[in-house]
């Protein structure tokens, strides 16, 4: 989606002017540390390309930093994946992170929180969201889904790109959904595992996880935390359901972030809230659409591109104001359920944002 909007751009304005893309600065006091991690499960072979023996996973650490004095700031990809999405005679320049590459953690123990992208997307997608969080001190450990995301760059140049066939019917649609929401919650379930392997370990509360994630790395969350007690809350971006969730009783706090339009079109909510057993809360942002969840809610409108190309997939909603709502309940729902403090917007609509519908 963001290559084809950059080609309809491209087409329509003059390469001579090179725009800056950029991401919205995050709220919190902290200092953002950034550093990547190349893990292999050699317990399973990789299960989309039968060539590949074992399992091979980016992800990326994002922590609070103590200084970030002689470190640069990380690119929103990687260098082999912004060559592939933006070519050099394209006329924006992706955007930079705020987050700075290896700077060194600030003292103490935050509480850590996964992020799963959306199908077909990769890790970087949710950038918006997971530095917020990350200024008001938490981890966040962002995962790539190999040959389930477009592209993913690993250390040695390597480009693992999407190797998942399109189903032939809707019985064959409906297995292979359900393969991969496993095969994600198997990745999530190791990453997990490496944690305290990892050297920037001694800056995690691992007595404190949360998971989020956007589309289908909202069901991701959800179905991990009923096969991993580790992960303690989890949010749903506006993902459809799939798998055991629709059929099992899950007892820890869940929150749906939906679309204003997500729960009357999507029966898997009502299934999958009906199963929610622990605390439980189901919120709507009006005027977004499916993609307001991710980066592109600051990114497309920064294309130039006419409304009706741009609003179908991050709706009417301002960009500015569509993440600052976003970031308030994320943070509130992962302070009240890690932390163990605030949160009280939860409990029921705010003069202050009007955008948000309680349902149901």
């Amino acid at each position: 989606m963001m290559k084809a909007l950059l080609s309809l751009a491209l087409a329509a304005t003059p390469v001579a002017t090179v725009t800056q893309l950029s991401l919205p600065p995050p709220t919190g006091p902290a200092l953002i540390g950034t550093a990547t991690a190349h893990l292999i499960d050699r317990s399973r072979p990789d299960p989309w390309v039968a060539s590949e023996k074992n399992r091979e996973l980016m992800v990326s650490i994002w922590y609070p930093a103590r200084s970030v004095r002689g470190h640069q700031r990380a690119g929103w990809v990687s260098p082999g994946v912004a060559a592939r999405i933006n070519p050099p005679d394209s006329p924006y320049a992706l955007p930079v992170t705020h987050g700075y590459v290896n700077a060194p953690p600030a003292s103490g123990r935050h509480p850590v929180v996964l992020y799963s992208p959306g199908f077909g997307v990769e890790r970087t997608s949710g950038t918006v969201l997971v530095e917020d969080l990350v200024s008001h001190g938490y981890v966040v450990v962002t995962i790539d889904h190999t040959h389930d995301a477009n592209f993913v760059e690993f250390p040695d140049g390597r480009i693992a790109t999407a190797a998942i066939e399109p189903p032939d019917s809707p019985e064959a649609e409906e297995k292979l959904l359900e393969k991969i929401v496993d095969v994600r919650v198997r990745d999530t379930r190791f990453v997990l595992d490496q944690l305290r392997r990892m050297p920037l370990a001694r800056t995690m509360d691992l007595s404190w996880i949360g998971m989020f994630g956007a589309s289908m790395g909202g069901t991701t969350a959800a179905d991990v935390m009923l096969v991993d007690k580790r992960v303690q809350a989890g949010i749903n971006l506006d993902g459809s359901f799939i798998g055991p969730i629709l059929d099992r009783d899950l007892k820890r706090p869940f929150l749906l972030f939906g679309s204003d339009t997500h729960g009357e079109d999507d029966e898997t909510w009502t299934k999958a809230w009906n199963r929610l057993r622990g605390p439980r809360y189901w919120i709507e942002l009006k005027e977004s659409a499916h993609l307001s969840f991710t980066d592109y809610q600051a990114l497309f409108p920064q294309l130039g591109l006419p409304p009706d190309q741009v609003e179908p997939v991050v709706g009417t909603i301002g960009a500015e104001r569509s993440v600052a709502i976003q970031r308030t309940y994320v943070r509130a729902f992962f302070d009240r359920h890690l932390r163990h403090r605030g949160g009280g917007i939860l409990n029921g609509p705010s003069p202050r944002y009007p955008e948000i519908i309680f349902r149901p």
